[in-house]
């Protein structure tokens, strides 16, 4: 399902191959939460994807877990910022934006996440609406 999504939204998309299970495991050990379904669904179709000026996405499994676990132990960012403790962060923008999963009271949802004023805010309630949006051409349509 993954890879036909991806392919119809961005049919020039080079294709990763699917994540180790391992890497997966290791996302949520590492970072203590749970893998959203629809996360786990994708690494085990496709280890990541990146759009056509070359913004990750989905990063690859294993870079979800090196750079959250390098955000959350950053000291200026721990001075600075909000705890990222209830995000994985999984994908960015040129442009700046990072985009994470977050748990809220209502259900998991995609937050985009400005490093310049910290500010979160929900931008997508499914993995599939997210790689619409980033994939379908609407660059900058988070704001």
């Amino acid at each position: 399902m993954w890879r036909e999504l991806i392919v119809e939204l961005y049919p020039r998309a080079a294709l990763a191959e699917p994540a180790e299970e391992s890497a997966v495991a290791l996302i949520e050990k590492e970072l203590g939460l749970p893998v959203p379904f629809e996360l786990a669904s994708f690494f085990g179709a496709c280890d990541g994807v990146c759009n056509e000026y070359g913004d990750a996405v989905v990063w690859p499994a294993r870079r979800v877990v090196e750079d959250n676990l390098a955000m959350r132990a950053e000291p200026d960012y721990v001075e600075l910022y909000a705890p990222f403790e209830e995000l994985i962060f999984f994908g960015d923008s040129d442009m700046g934006p990072q985009f994470a999963w977050v748990h809220t009271d209502y259900g998991p949802g995609i937050v985009v996440w400005d490093h310049e004023t910290d500010r979160r805010r929900l931008v997508a309630v499914s993995l599939r609406d997210y790689l619409v949006r980033c994939l379908g051409g609407g660059g900058g349509w988070w704001r």
